[in-house]
């Protein structure tokens, strides 16, 4: 009874979600709701002042959330403003007009590069209606993009899932990072099957059919998890998709010996604001000296004694974020109006996106601070057994079928999934990896997902025939990912 209770802001949160269909902001604050009604009734739990705790850091970490997410977001808007986003684009089609390859280079490469650094439902948004541009149905095309970019998300908008995870559980980024890896490269190996099937096409030869797709996950899945090994959470998915289109580019121009119009210099350009971003984050994570000054500027709070938080403002992603929008401008020579209107248009979109994220938040660390995700653990940990880790992405999966964000999943089960972890005395990190990559699964099949992207390419209505497509890749993704944990749990 005490674990079925301490489930049901949980469940009031699903049941609205995908019952009634609410938002994840006002379903978060119903479940918020209960969860302090039933946090009221526990005996030594959020006494005083301390029921304040939970909101104050619920606050903070929405904040810092918002740091990573309002540049990346900004950028993207400032990159579409001065036509940067097309020149990268254009550069990408111009290589090939054979589907499985435009599948491959827009629903694959651009889907994940567009992922890496804004997220958010910016991959669909922009690839399903290039595809349908370039002779893709409409279903498909969606589907090729729910797909192409699920890979990535994991590591998307900078990281954002997996720092969400560190800020949660005090667990240093890296080291959750470096467990996601080679996670994420079992899906990603699994998922470019799907993208070329959705296709529907064919490269002319039998062998050249075989050869594309398995070249392409390679190049992205080898230097995405060296990446998240080495530097950190930040980089791996835009790093991956920038080193594998680059590598993937070549091989095509090789073979097909096309040369597009899109020269090297206006293409660097287009990049400045990655490129800046990218060599701002290799210097401050892996040059000690650099790393070790900018640490040591920390802002920190306690409340209590029980609550706390702290901010590393030089260090910070989103700090990085907004030096490469800076950049980025300069070089692409932005006027200060469109500098003025992507901040604006940002912020506009984040206005529900912070909301959502402070009332899951609020939920979450609530829950964990009355002692409701230690019941739910209690009961996870005596149910399955050994069996938690075949279960745990199906957990994330969830979270993100219903909210549509593999960050607000990750801030709605990682203390559960941590906690469970200790309890059947399993590695942690592992545990959060298949939870962001089960995240990552589930925002294929998500309704938030799939409506969004049938409303990009006028789909609205059809969205039953695009959900049949990616439910296989769904289930593929989530038996992978849930076997493959288990099987190293054992060894």
């Amino acid at each position: 009874m005490d674990a079925i209770l301490a489930a049901s802001p949980i469940l009031v949160v699903l049941v609205l979600m995908l019952g009634f269909r609410l938002p994840a902001a006002h379903a978060g604050s119903s479940g918020l709701l209960l969860a302090l009604y039933l946090a009221s009734t526990r005996e030594g739990a959020l006494q005083g002042w301390a029921f304040i705790g939970p909101f104050v850091e619920s606050a903070f970490l929405t904040g810092t959330i918002l740091w990573i997410l309002m540049p990346a977001l900004a950028i993207y808007h400032l990159q579409t403003a001065t036509g940067a986003i097309a020149t990268i684009r254009d550069a990408l089609s111009e290589l090939t007009q054979n589907r499985t390859m435009l599948a491959i280079l827009i629903g694959w490469f651009f889907a994940l590069f567009l992922e890496g650094v804004a997220g958010f439902g910016t991959p669909v948004a922009l690839g399903a209606p290039l595809l349908v541009g370039f002779g893709l149905a409409p279903v498909p095309a969606v589907a090729i993009a729910l797909i192409g970019h699920a890979s990535g998300v994991a590591f998307g908008a900078v990281g954002t899932p997996v720092l969400a995870q560190a800020e949660l559980t005090g667990m240093a980024a890296e080291a959750i990072a470096a467990w996601t890896g080679p996670v994420n490269a079992l899906l990603a190996a699994t998922m470019i099957g799907f993208v070329v099937h959705a296709a529907r096409a064919e490269d002319g030869s039998g062998r050249a059919a075989l050869v594309w797709p398995p070249l392409a996950a390679l190049l992205f899945l080898a230097p995405m998890a060296a990446i998240a090994a080495f530097v950190g959470p930040e980089l791996p998915t835009i790093g991956g998709a920038l080193i594998g289109v680059a590598a993937f580019a070549l091989a095509v121009w090789w073979r097909e010996g096309t040369v597009g119009a899109v020269t090297f210099r206006a293409l660097a350009k287009a990049a400045a604001p990655y490129l800046a971003v990218i060599a701002l984050i290799l210097v401050t994570r892996l040059v000690p000296v650099v790393r070790a000054d900018l640490e040591a500027v920390v802002w920190e709070w306690t409340w209590l004694n029980d609550f706390a938080g702290s901010f590393r403002p030089l260090f910070h992603p989103g700090t990085m974020l907004f030096a490469g929008l800076l950049v980025g401008a300069i070089i692409q020579q932005a006027r200060l109006g469109e500098i003025g209107s992507a901040l604006g248009a940002a912020a506009k979109r984040l206005v529900m996106v912070a909301l959502a994220l402070f009332f899951m938040l609020s939920l979450a660390r609530v829950m964990l601070h009355s002692g409701m995700i230690d019941t739910l653990a209690d009961a996870a940990a005596t149910t399955t057994g050994p069996a938690w880790p075949l279960i745990a992405p199906a957990v994330g999966m969830l979270g993100s079928f219903v909210t549509g964000s593999a960050t607000a999943s990750n801030v709605l089960f990682t203390n559960l999934q941590a906690t469970t972890a200790s309890e059947l005395g399993l590695p942690v990190g592992e545990m959060l990896a298949a939870q962001g990559v089960g995240a990552a699964v589930g925002n294929i099949l998500s309704p938030l997902n799939v409506i969004a992207g049938a409303a990009t390419v006028g789909l609205v209505g059809r969205e039953g025939a695009i959900m049949r497509l990616t439910l296989p890749a769904c289930l593929a993704g989530a038996i992978v990912v849930g076997v493959a944990v288990f099987v190293t749990t054992r060894l």
